[in-house]
């Protein structure tokens, strides 16, 4: 898929979007095969209000054009600012969902208990978190201890890619990089993305080992491009032949072949994210996508327990995540979710 298609998209998606949804009705039955056929029908109104991961984003944007078609008397305004915007905003009581790149953390976890704001984690999609390079460059495959001699909190002040060799051979990573500038532009702080890659890149494992405090090993370095936009961080893989970057898979496989996904090699060989590999486990950057309702807010909102219902049912777990780019569940982990809604939020 050519780029221009892609930032094209991604422009329609960085803005908050107003989007009429048909809230489902939750029916009289409990069944779990009933409720994954379908979010049903009805004629609820009001408002849903969704932020939280760009990652994320757009499956919530594709589950509420799915209601639009049936009803436009529901809004649903869904903003991508990041993961942890996003759980500020939401355990405020801001917002009526928070969709997340990564599961929630226990510092949010405190801050929605001290606000009352009670919710129901729901798994929605799988994602493997894609490093990214121009065409290009050389670069076909690197390992976790190169991850980290490229990005980690020892690697500031890198300018060049070689820069980091020495440090690679240390943590046991390949090396051998090669003689070029190395441009870094990637998610920053604010972004469940960057708290993915760090986790399951195991930077702060390598960190601590090397001699860094555990304090300062669950972070990147600080001297990079840092962007909440993954349109900002395609455009410049496109523009610099030694670039270096990674963003969620959908929109790294929507940039085509203007941009090179780096394998990555965490002990069993390089592998490629695919759908197959991030649906299996292989590749060693996949994680899962979830969103976050606030259960105080159903008991008021038809509109918010309608949405939620067609988000868990096929038309959300799988057409919408297949539409935008990710990866279904496997089905008992879709069983999983549906379980969860009904018997903690669903009616």
């Amino acid at each position: 898929m050519q780029s221009s298609k892609h930032r094209r998209r991604v422009a329609w998606l960085s803005v908050i979007l107003t989007i009429g949804v048909l809230a489902a009705a939750c029916g009289d039955d409990d069944d779990d095969t009933a409720a994954s056929d379908s979010g049903g029908g009805g004629g609820a109104s009001g408002e849903v209000n969704v932020s939280g991961s760009s990652t994320v984003q757009p499956i919530s944007v594709a589950a509420g054009e799915a209601f639009q078609e049936e009803n436009a008397d529901v809004a649903v305004n869904v903003d991508g600012p990041g993961t942890g915007d996003g759980f500020e905003l939401f355990c405020n009581g801001d917002t009526d969902i928070s969709d997340a790149s990564r599961a929630i953390e226990q510092e949010e976890i405190d801050i929605c208990e001290r606000n009352g704001v009670e919710y129901v984690e729901l798994e929605v999609a799988l994602d493997g978190v894609t490093v990214l390079t121009n065409p290009a460059n050389e670069v076909e495959c690197l390992s976790t201890g190169d991850l980290y001699a490229l990005f980690g909190p020892e690697s500031e002040g890198f300018e060049n890619w070689s820069d980091a060799d020495a440090l690679a051979e240390q943590v046991g990573g390949n090396g051998g990089f090669p003689d070029a500038p190395l441009e870094i532009t990637a998610p920053g702080e604010e972004s469940g993305t960057y708290d993915a890659f760090i986790e399951l890149a195991g930077i702060p494992d390598t960190a601590v080992e090397n001699g860094v405090k555990e304090a300062d090993s669950e972070a990147l370095r600080k001297d990079y491009h840092q962007s909440p936009d993954d349109n900002v961080i395609i455009t410049a893989m496109e523009g610099t032949d030694s670039a270096l970057g990674f963003v969620g898979f959908a929109f790294a496989e929507e940039a085509g072949d203007q941009v090179t996904e780096i394998a990555v090699d965490a002990g069993d060989g390089c592998v490629t994210p695919t759908v197959e590999t991030i649906a299996d486990g292989t590749y060693p950057l996949s994680r899962s996508l979830f969103i976050y309702v606030n259960k105080g807010k159903l008991a008021d909102s038809d509109a918010l327990q309608g949405f939620v219902d067609l988000y868990v049912s096929d038309e959300g777990l799988n057409t919408a995540v297949e539409e935008v780019g990710y990866i279904p569940l496997p089905a008992d982990r879709q069983d999983a979710t549906r379980s969860t809604w009904q018997s903690e939020g669903g009616a």
